[in-house]
């Protein structure tokens, strides 16, 4: 099955960024808000953004490694945001989205279609981390079926800083069992939060 098949919901298209979404790229990419919450700092020109797309996305679809998606409403098709999926053993689930259209459930819809693609494309289970200064992302994994298993502290790169993540996990296969330990085993600090 082809990585990144376009795919359509109620509201937004999902599909491959281009080199033309390079306007669309920096918007996301620049806005401090979004980026708080994300490693990498935000981009202060157009060609940061155009340097970003083309390492996380536009070279991606040439090797066909993991998923990753341009988010884009249906009127303009124009991204506003990007959902991923690593094809590293982490099976990393990532996403980004504009500010100004937090609060609507779009990233929501838009993480609930990507994962039923993954799914039909034969990928056992995923992962996703999340800062746990930033819950409104933990929502998010919760709504598309993710558990969360374990908390667990990085050094995080290119930032610098400490910060105490939740990992949280789909299994896609039917293995309820299986947990994702190597952040875990990996951090010096780790233990499970009860009351979320």
């Amino acid at each position: 099955m082809e990585n990144t098949p376009q795919l359509y919901t109620q509201r937004l298209i999902l599909r491959k960024f281009v080199e033309e979404d390079d306007q669309a790229m920096y918007k996301i990419l620049s806005d401090r808000e979004t980026n708080t919450f994300l490693p990498w700092f935000p981009a202060e020109n157009i060609e940061q953004a155009r340097k970003f797309m083309r390492e996380h996305f536009l070279q991606t679809y040439k090797a066909a490694t993991g998923w990753n998606y341009a988010v884009c409403q249906k009127e303009d098709n124009v991204p506003i945001g990007y959902v991923t999926v690593k094809s590293t053993d982490s099976r990393d689930f990532g996403y980004g989205l504009r500010h100004e259209f937090w609060h609507k459930g779009l990233m929501t819809e838009a993480a609930q279609a990507v994962v039923q693609s993954v799914r039909q494309s034969g990928i056992p289970y995923l992962t996703a981390t999340h800062d746990r200064n930033n819950p409104r992302s933990g929502a998010v994994m919760q709504k598309i079926g993710m558990k969360y298993q374990y908390s667990y502290e990085e050094q995080w790169q290119p930032k610098n800083i400490s910060v105490i993540f939740r990992m949280y996990q789909i299994n896609l296969d039917g293995n309820s069992d299986r947990v994702f330990k190597k952040y875990w085993e990996t951090s010096d600090v780790h233990f499970i939060e009860t009351a979320l």
